[in-house]
């Protein structure tokens, strides 16, 4: 029988040789196939690597751990290991996950490693359901979605229902609002408009794209393999980052 894998994900240099360092003792048999420190690599190991286990961190730069466990979906058990209390636990121990609360001791971390070995037997959980209510949690209390989008046409300023948006795009320093009708920059980053928009319909294909699923026309392949969105009632397609692509392997 082969040997259990993971993938562990931290931000902080020390503190993942740590996490590294103490699974190492307290499982020997676990190979960590890649340790990185930020979500978009996180993903990209897991496209190459396809571990039983993702250790995530939750604060990290360019992709939360909380946005990586979305699109971990059922492919592995999740970990996470957080600073966070109160309300983010409320969430991991829907059962689904397991959490690791910052500092940990090597007791705590030993719970874990038990848990996680009688996961092995049983194939990972869909997240869907626990990372939507661990999002909306982590947003706080009060902060609805995103209804309309402020930008400025010329002199004037216009309210865009977010519904109309058919994708976001960063442009340099803005972000490009394409509508069917028009196209609008804003100062908003992608990451920042990820906060406010229903991840069920605007889909993260590119670190600097966000497309609206009811406006998505089709997908392409090019010879290499790189899917393409086709966005209803545009010329344009947009191109689906390879950490992306499983979100189009049913398309």
């Amino acid at each position: 029988m082969a040997n259990p894998t993971a993938i562990l994900a931290e931000d902080e240099p020390i503190l993942r040789a740590q996490l590294q360092a103490k699974l190492a003792r307290l499982w020997p048999e676990l190979e960590i196939l890649a340790s990185v420190e930020d979500g978009a690599a996180a993903l990209e190991a897991l496209e190459d690597r396809a571990p039983d286990f993702m250790f995530l961190d939750i604060q990290m730069p360019e992709m939360t751990g909380v946005e990586v466990a979305r699109h971990v979906g059922a492919r592995a058990h999740v970990v996470f290991v957080t600073a966070y209390d109160q309300y983010a636990i409320q969430a991991f121990e829907t059962g689904a996950v397991d959490y690791v609360l910052k500092p940990y001791t090597d007791e705590r971390l030993a719970v874990t490693v038990e848990r996680l070995k009688a996961k092995l037997s049983s194939p990972p959980p869909d997240l869907g359901a626990v990372v939507a209510q661990l999002a909306a949690q982590l947003r706080g209390p009060g902060k609805e979605r995103l209804q309309w989008i402020k930008a400025s046409f010329g002199q004037n300023l216009r309210l865009i229902p977010v519904a109309d948006v058919l994708f976001f795009q960063s442009d340099e320093k803005y972000t490009r609002v394409v509508t069917a009708e028009a196209e609008a920059l804003i100062k908003t980053p992608i990451r920042e408009l990820l906060d406010g928009l229903d991840p069920e319909v605007f889909w993260q294909i590119h670190r600097s794209t966000l497309v609206n699923v009811n406006a998505i026309a089709g997908v392409t392949r090019d010879f290499r393999g790189q899917a393409h969105v086709k966005v209803k009632g545009k010329d344009e397609t947009l191109v689906v980052s390879r950490i992306y692509s499983h979100l189009f392997k049913q398309m």
